[in-house]
């Protein structure tokens, strides 16, 4: 193999490792590029369990038991009254299939969802993460 050959080979070798950490960086969750301009992405496998907030006098929070869901592979979930599907663009999550179909949330942690009523108005319904079964 002659020289240049050599050095072309070690120096894409060399700019490649330098950059291909970065590329596949996206917080373990998968991440494809949507047509509308927001990122495609996934929520975190687990239970949701979604409340409203308490008062001072009382518990923190009320639990919305017809509210909770699981969310599993694929962007499917399930609740209670069955199962279906999602779609994450960036923080917005909207049910698209099953019982809750059309509910939409905003993202507003790394697991947590918050409810939004007609017209994209925040709701008081927080919906976190319990655990990954």
């Amino acid at each position: 193999m002659k020289t240049i050959h050599v050095i072309l080979l070690t120096a894409f070798a060399a700019g490649f490792a330098a950059f291909a950490p970065a590329i596949g960086q996206n917080d373990g969750q998968s991440v494809v590029a949507s047509p509308s301009g927001g990122a495609l992405r996934t929520m975190p496998h687990g239970t949701y369990q979604c409340a409203l907030p308490g008062d001072a006098g009382g518990e923190a929070f009320i639990e919305v038991a017809e509210e909770t869901f699981r969310i599993f592979t694929a962007s499917r979930y399930e609740s209670t009254s069955g199962a279906g599907t999602y779609i994450l663009r960036g923080d917005e999550l909207t049910f698209t299939r099953g019982p809750k179909k059309g509910q939409q949330f905003e993202r507003v942690g790394d697991n947590q969802l918050r409810k939004l009523a007609a017209g994209g108005t925040r709701s008081d319904l927080l919906c976190t993460r319990r655990g990954s079964r």
